[in-house]
């Protein structure tokens, strides 16, 4: 503006004075006297318009910036991880990934013996019906007759002695363990690594990580004797593979680290669904699906053993050679059907499924409660873990937690979708 006035000014000098000559002008404009900004108070300065203001705007940021970068190089640039503690968590990294590797390869084997034990079995059983059928068949007192006793006899025995064993370990249950250990063991070794990678890894991290290891390790174990989990428990409880939790205590007010009490109220509304539906649903099909594999495990090594007698009397006149012959062939079918459903059907599996399920929602209950004690974790990011976990978007979360504080936690809707 300052320019503009200097240039109007020239101007109306040029037509009220009188014409000179070109060079006279030019000299009389170049003699102007120059005015040094310096000794010009600021205050008094006009406004230099929207450029002045752009630029001032770039010198701004460009400040805001180099002293952002400032403060993050003289937070990390002295940063130095402690070796001795790098050192232990790659320690237990490398055995983790060790217990991975074991718990898969043995889950693969566990789950052979289910199919091997069960397709023997049902062969033996099935030969020792057909030896006590064709027994039947000819006349009493033949040479044949005695020998297909016999034969079928101990079929059947070692049919009893064989479910008898393969019901006390439940192959199907074990490997449905060892594919859950392998799993949760990755987890565990991916959130290493991530610690390792981004994190500032402390003693904290260490021994955390050294009581989940022992936490799965006791969870589920690798040997069958002395230490196997019992398959057929009086009460159904979910799994536990997660070491107790400490808490630090409740979190300062002015820490709010991304929680507000919508976020608080929303988590305890999510709690309250997950217990009263999703945990209490997976419990009671725990409990049917134990009793179930009970009743099938009884079933099987009875049936064996009366076909193993009914094969033993055939053609004798104590129990009458017909109704021997009819016990043995029925009994050894129905004990191959029953064998059938109870290890193909994997139910102990199923049973585990359940179990594990149930503890994947105590689990859930358990880092809800404490996360929204200590608020540790910023409450945004666990609030998207959630939903996540429940196969939910943040919209469906938030609404679920709605009706739940509505109804007073009684929802149709389970809080999961993804099983």
């Amino acid at each position: 503006m300052a320019s503009l006035q200097a240039t109007s000014f020239l101007h109306s000098s040029a037509y009220s004075l009188p014409r000179l000559s070109r060079k006279q002008t030019i000299t009389s404009i170049l003699d102007i006297p120059k005015i040094r900004a310096s000794n010009i108070p600021l205050h008094d300065l006009p406004n230099g318009g929207l450029a002045e203001e752009l630029e001032m705007a770039r010198s701004y940021a460009s400040l805001k910036t180099t002293m952002l970068d400032e403060k993050y190089t003289k937070k990390y640039e002295n940063y130095e991880p402690d070796s001795m503690v790098m050192e232990k968590l790659y320690a237990i990294l490398e055995a983790v990934a060790d217990r991975v590797e074991m718990h898969k390869n043995i889950g693969d084997q566990r789950d052979n013996w289910n199919s091997l034990l069960l397709t023997s079995i049902n062969a033996i059983t099935l030969a020792g019906a057909t030896m006590s059928g064709i027994a039947s068949t000819i006349t009493a007192g033949a040479a044949p007759v005695g020998t297909l006793k016999i034969c079928s006899t101990l079929m059947f025995i070692a049919a009893t002695g064989m479910l008898c064993i393969m019901n006390k370990i439940q192959p199907s249950q074990l490997a449905e363990e060892q594919r859950n250990a392998a799993r949760l063991f990755k987890q565990l070794e991916k959130k290493i690594e991530t610690t390792i990678a981004i994190g500032e890894p402390t003693d904290r991290d260490v021994n955390e990580a050294m009581q989940k290891v022992l936490a799965l390790d006791k969870a589920y174990p690798l040997p069958l004797l002395g230490v196997m989990l019992e398959k057929f428990p009086s009460n159904v409880e979910p799994a536990v593979w997660w070491p107790q939790q400490q808490r630090s205590g409740q979190a300062t007010n002015a820490d709010f680290n991304g929680w507000n009490p919508k976020l608080e109220k929303e988590m305890r509304s999510i709690v309250e669904v997950i217990r009263r539906k999703d945990k209490e649903e997976y419990l009671r099909l725990g409990g049917k699906a134990l009793k179930l594999n009970k009743m099938l495990a009884i079933s099987g090594p009875l049936l064996t053993a009366l076909a193993a007698i009914g094969s033993s009397f055939v053609g004798s006149p104590m129990l009458g050679g017909s109704w021997a012959a009819i016990l043995g062939v029925v009994a050894g079918s129905l004990a191959s059907v029953v064998n059938t459903l109870e290890h193909g059907g994997q139910v102990g599996m199923l049973f585990e499924m359940y179990r594990s399920n149930a503890g994947f929602f105590k689990l859930m209950e358990k880092s809800i409660e404490s996360s929204s004690m200590e608020r540790r974790e910023n409450g945004e990011v666990f609030e998207m873990k959630v939903a996540l976990q429940l196969g939910r978007s943040l919209s469906e979360l938030r609404n679920l937690a709605s009706s739940s504080s509505n109804r007073g936690g009684e929802v149709d809707e389970f809080a999961s979708k993804l099983f």
